[in-house]
């Protein structure tokens, strides 16, 4: 993949995207190809650390032991110590809660069989079970501070059920160059896990939250889009122009009310004689 594509493609993900009342991220799609899911070597799992953040607070919760309870609470969003993972092995509901709140969970390495018994089941199934690879099993004398700055800067990139990759690389107002540098790193450690590298890249593309997906390096399909984007805007403002010089019109052609004759004195004491 080329960077200068990559620089096109983002410029016109931005401008065939629509304002929203809400910050949109970058999104990295990779479809990929020729690969066999069923076998674990083709499937994809791992961390990518970015040289920038990409635009949003990543929140971390620690499940720790009293060694690291202090340090846990100074450092991470939430802490769970391993006296109360009971509260949530009952209670199912709040598990899940917890779960949808937090993009990464940090354990304790000496009370990882506690963890598994209390959070498995949840964190499994939703991908956040606490991860060596992304350095989040710790012993106990661990400095938690330098992992919460790492992950701030990390993105978990896995294929293992659809042979798609999907991740942020940033928001709509990150500095462009940052945003570049992020899906660089995520295409060339996606590229060194695949059994055929480059081959096995179908398609890659670029879209904001709520925008139209860019494929890079096809500028003819982009710009049509583009031109497709610009013409409803214009057709939008017409028909509100339209709209509105319609409204003008109907307004001006009601005919104004009439004005109330004033009788005189002498006329409103006939008009009184004659209903006696």
């Amino acid at each position: 993949m080329d960077k200068k594509e990559v620089v096109i493609a983002l410029k016109k993900a931005k401008e065939i995207s629509q304002k929203r009342n809400f910050k949109q991220t970058v999104d990295l799609i990779i479809n990929l190809k020729d690969l066999d899911l069923k076998k674990p070597d083709h499937q994809l799992n791992l961390f990518v650390l970015f040289h920038y953040g990409i635009g949003k607070k990543i929140s971390v919760c620690g499940l720790v032991g009293p060694e690291l309870l202090e340090q846990s609470k100074q450092v991470f969003e939430n802490t769970i110590l391993v006296d109360d993972f009971g509260e949530y092995a009952k209670d199912p509901k709040k598990a899940k809660k917890l779960a949808s709140q937090f993009n990464y969970f940090v354990a304790q390495a000496n009370i990882m069989p506690k963890v598994a018994a209390a959070f498995g089941r949840v964190l499994g199934t939703r991908g956040k079970m606490p991860n060596p690879k992304a350095g989040c099993v710790v012993p106990p004398g661990a400095n938690l501070k330098p992992l919460h700055e790492k992950l701030q800067k990390t993105a978990k990139v896995i294929a293992k059920t659809a042979l798609m990759v999907q991740c942020s690389v940033g928001n709509e107002d990150s500095p462009d160059e940052e945003i570049i540098d992020n899906i660089m790193s995520i295409y060339s450690n996606v590229i060194h896990h695949l059994p055929n590298e480059e081959n096995n890249i179908r398609s890659i593309l670029l879209k904001l939250t709520m925008g139209p997906a860019v494929v890079i390096g096809k500028k003819l399909s982009v710009g049509k889009k583009l031109e497709a984007v610009k013409q409803e805007k214009k057709a939008a403002a017409k028909k509100a122009e339209t709209k509105e010089t319609a409204a003008e019109e109907k307004s001006a052609e009601k005919p104004e009310p009439a004005e109330k004759k004033e009788e005189k004195p002498e006329e409103a004491k006939k008009t009184k004689k004659k209903v006696e």
